[in-house]
């Protein structure tokens, strides 16, 4: 099945690649996510206002990226979150608050879909997060959830 990538998809590629995967997949999986739309003539016309778009939001070289990198490792992230007594969570953290967590800290603007999580955060306590800078760079910071004051 053809399809044309409309957001980042560890392994496959990022907006406007036109990539080739099993039918199931792309019908169960990626269709129905909204990270691909199917491949046409027409489709494929769009990909040109998708690379423009994924061009002004992605760091501009590895050089920037290698900065960023630099940046991010140095930061102490520290994200407070309403948890019970026993430590655990009301929901989870997000990609978005994680990033709202990096700016507040002083670190630079990312991209939330480009942050990868170690599986849900449901607890207090540290985590290391990381984060797709470039296709060769990826950055790892740790993140401290706390509890929120009351």
């Amino acid at each position: 099945m053809k399809i044309i990538l409309t957001s980042e998809v560890t392994g496959l590629g990022g907006p406007g690649d036109i990539v080739e995967v099993k039918d199931g997949y792309g019908r169960n999986y990626l269709l129905p996510q909204g990270f691909a739309i199917p491949w046409t003539r027409g489709a494929e016309k769009q990909v040109v206002s998708i690379k423009r778009a994924r061009a002004a939001r992605e760091i501009r070289d590895l050089g920037q990226a290698n900065e960023v990198k630099a940046q991010l490792e140095a930061l102490k992230v520290s994200l407070s979150a309403r948890a019970g007594a026993g430590g655990r969570l009301f929901g989870s953290v997000t990609p978005a608050e994680v990033v709202d967590a990096v700016k507040a800290a002083g670190g630079p603007e990312l991209d939330r879909r480009r942050v990868e999580l170690p599986g849900h955060i449901k607890s207090l306590g540290q985590y290391e997060v990381s984060v797709r800078l470039h296709p060769e760079v990826t950055a790892k910071f740790s993140l401290n959830v706390v509890p929120a004051k009351k």
